[in-house]
């Protein structure tokens, strides 16, 4: 299975050992699912990370290394603007188009609402534990 996450994902997946996010996570690696994601996603991770958790660079780096072991990193070639209420939401969708995602797994409420996107389903990640 394919599938894209995104950085409120990432984020409560690395920071917090006990999330239903870490949990599945760790279901999902063990799944050998394929995990994408884009620079552009790892950059906004690497800015949360850098702002709310006061993380130095090489804090970052280290958490970087390890997130880099379980993702595919894709370049979306085609832009995609359906996000309408935040823009910066869009990347994940590209992602999910690029690299043939069944699934994108999000906290986000701007892409929840969104819920599919050519066929591409926006789940959270307690709806997620079913499929994985």
């Amino acid at each position: 299975m394919r599938i894209v996450i995104d950085t409120n994902f990432l984020i409560s997946a690395t920071q917090w050992d006990y999330s239903i996010s870490h949990k599945l996570l760790k279901k999902l690696i063990m799944n050998e699912t394929e995990i994408f994601t884009t620079k552009e996603i790892l950059e906004e991770f690497t800015e949360v990370l850098k702002r709310d958790f006061k993380y130095n660079e090489e804090e970052i780096d280290d958490i970087i290394k390890i997130v880099l072991q379980f993702v595919t990193l894709v370049t979306p070639i085609k832009k995609i603007d359906v996000v309408k209420d935040d823009a910066d939401d869009n990347k994940i969708i590209e992602c999910a188009v690029e690299s043939n995602a069944k699934y994108i797994i999000s906290y986000d409420k701007h892409l929840l609402n969104l819920g599919e996107y050519l066929g591409i389903k926006i789940i959270r990640p307690e709806e997620a534990f079913g499929i994985a």
